[in-house]
């Protein structure tokens, strides 16, 4: 005879402990949890161990403290021909009914755990086979109705009559409840001919594939209305049905949470996916932390909501602190200077280091993105010049042949940032600061290389529609940008403006500090006499131009060092600079500059 509540169609479920085979039991309930999933009954007699691991989260452990302190687990009795040394258990002595099936996982087990797999039939078949959706994973899903030909039909219907709609005025009746999407192609091409562009058409089809067939009974659904953000459960398969204009023809019944969420009070990876402009957005991305919403507005479940948020948000995005031996290593005058650098990139997320050339720009900047990121494979680095462009730097068609046919076709290809960014956007990533450096940024046509990257720039919280695949594309932000850029290159126009206000700006110049006192520095680690950062000191003292100034990494090279080094760096290197620097003004570049003139005149 089925139990109350039970979950019609489905078995008992048990979890057998490792070591002395202890087992649990319980079943699916008709009713759901906060996080939409159905509840679960734990039956009285149960085994559980009383062994708590450190990945079990604080409701957890208080639930357990809980159902310990009232009596409803108890020492379980020993039990004749146990092994030796086998972990103390606890027996339940009622029926305890649970928030979900991964809740009582976690309630048998002491630490966190998936109920869908850990919950099995006699026959050894898991609890996700039982389930409404197979094994299909719960999604979430946003629906847009607050302007529907102007008509606000969150506000007006949606919310008051319990459920969510589109528009499909000029679809036929539909046969299926879940059409194919070469079927809403077809109905699409047919009924919006002359009413709808190609792009608006194709658009359509994806959303009404979304909503008919992709979304099922369980899914989270949210809406968005005067700043406030909904969510509900969906509970009703889709269905045709006439209404005014066709406006809302197309709908799916919804249990609606009476509260809303403040947009600003929202975790910032939701805002992104809320700024994507569709109808019909797929957010199972970030389905935990509407978990955590929902669960957070039903009273009932608020513990639980608190510790689902706690697991659902991410890790916080820091930057590891300046050492004193990082500060040594790189050789820089005071570790506060650098302390500033962590401070900007955590506040403008990117940076360029600029100055003449020999100053180290690329050097700090491979530095601190190792040491911020962790390690090489966080940091990409990429070199612009005047032919680089949007398609080599972010995403292109590129040829690409068939290692079977050895045809040639043209196939969407990723660019170095594009790499980067899925890489840092990956669970498990978010936390972790990913580096892309750009060497001489300056020396590309800028607009033309970023697009339309330049918004996304100074909004991290927001998406765009890319101009290839045609993605809603956000920046991670985990990801870092630092460039380089050589202020003697005259041959590019200045940075624009744009620019300027999207990066945060650092000289690095051989006349103010680190870069000034780092040769001197350098040769005093090294113990090496300190004449090669005197003549540089008088070298640049004579050069009116800050611009082109003479950097000491010109000097920092072991070939320097050797016999007659000095004197050839500095006739093939840094004397060309200077004739570059004065050409076409008759300045006798070696009196002025060479060794023997700032040796016997030094400034």
């Amino acid at each position: 005879m089925p139990q109350p509540d039970r979950l019609p169609g489905t078995p008992e479920f048990r979890i057998r402990l490792p070591q002395d085979g202890a087992e649990a039991r319980g079943w699916l309930l008709t009713r759901f949890g906060g996080n939409g999933t159905n509840r679960f009954l734990l039956r009285e007699g149960s085994l559980v161990t009383a062994e708590e691991w450190p990945g079990l989260g604080r409701h957890a452990r208080r639930s357990r403290a809980e159902l310990r302190a009232e009596g409803a687990l108890v020492d379980a009795p020993s039990v004749p021909g146990r092994p030796e040394g086998a972990p103390a258990r606890w027996v339940a002595t009622r029926d305890i009914e649970c928030n979900s099936s991964s809740a009582a996982a976690a309630l048998v087990y002491g630490y966190d755990a998936s109920g869908p797999e850990s919950w099995r039939t006699d026959e050894g078949h898991p609890l996700s086979d039982y389930l409404s959706t197979g094994w299909r994973p719960h999604k979430a899903w946003l629906v847009r109705g607050s302007n529907v030909s102007g008509h606000n039909l969150v506000r007006q219907l949606w919310l008051a009559e319990g459920f969510v709609s589109l528009s499909g005025a000029h679809l036929p009746p539909l046969e299926e409840s879940d059409p194919t999407k070469s079927a809403l192609r077809r109905f699409v091409e047919e009924g919006y001919e002359g009413a709808a562009s190609y792009h608006q058409k194709q658009g359509l089809v994806d959303e009404l594939h979304a909503f008919l067939t992709q979304m099922r009974v369980g899914d989270t659904v949210a809406t968005y209305d005067d700043d406030r953000m909904y969510l509900g459960r969906i509970t009703g398969d889709a269905v045709q049905t006439t209404s005014p204009g066709g406006l809302s023809n197309l709908r799916r019944s919804v249990t609606w949470r009476a509260d809303g969420h403040p947009y600003d009070e929202l975790p910032g990876e939701l805002r992104q996916k809320l700024s994507v402009q569709h109808d019909v957005v797929d957010l199972t991305g970030v389905l935990d932390a509407l978990d955590g919403l929902a669960g957070e507005a039903d009273g009932t479940d608020r513990a639980e909501a608190a510790d689902t948020l706690e697991r659902a948000a991410p890790k916080e995005l820091t930057l590891p602190g300046i050492s004193e031996a990082l500060a040594e290593e790189l050789l820089v005058h005071d570790r506060a200077w650098l302390e500033e650098l962590r401070e900007l990139l955590l506040d403008e997320k990117q940076l360029v280091f600029y100055g003449p050339p020999g100053t180290g720009k690329t050097y700090l900047a491979m530095k601190l993105a190792e040491h911020f990121g962790g390690g090489p494979e966080q940091v990409k680095i990429v070199q612009f010049h005047p032919s680089y462009a949007y398609e080599d730097f972010f995403e292109g068609f590129r040829p690409v042949e068939d290692p079977e046919t050895r045809e040639v076709a043209f196939r969407l290809t990723a660019g170095p940032l594009r790499e980067l960014a899925d890489l840092a956007s990956r669970d498990g990533n978010r936390h972790v600061p990913h580096f892309l450096i750009i060497d001489e940024i300056n020396r590309a046509n800028l607009a033309k290389v970023f697009g339309e990257l330049y918004f996304l720039l100074e909004y991290r919280d927001r998406s765009v529609r890319l101009t290839y695949s045609g993605d809603d594309f956000p920046l991670p932000p985990n990801l870092f940008v630092i460039g380089t850029m050589n202020t003697a290159d005259r041959s590019i126009a200045l940075v624009d403006a744009a620019m300027r206000r999207r990066f945060a700006f650092v000289e690095l110049s051989p006349r103010t500090e680190p870069t000034a006192g780092l040769l001197a520095r350098w040769l005093a680690r090294e113990g090496r006499d300190a004449e090669p950062a005197r003549l540089l000191d008088a070298l640049n003292s004579r050069v009116d131009d800050a611009d082109f100034a003479i950097g000491p990494s010109y000097l920092m090279k072991p070939g320097v060092y050797r016999d007659g080094g000095l004197e050839r760096t500095w006739r093939t290197k840094i004397l060309p600079l200077l004739e570059e620097h004065h050409y076409g003004e008759g300045v006798d570049v070696a009196a002025r500059y060479g060794l023997d003139a700032l040796r016997e005149r030094p400034a």
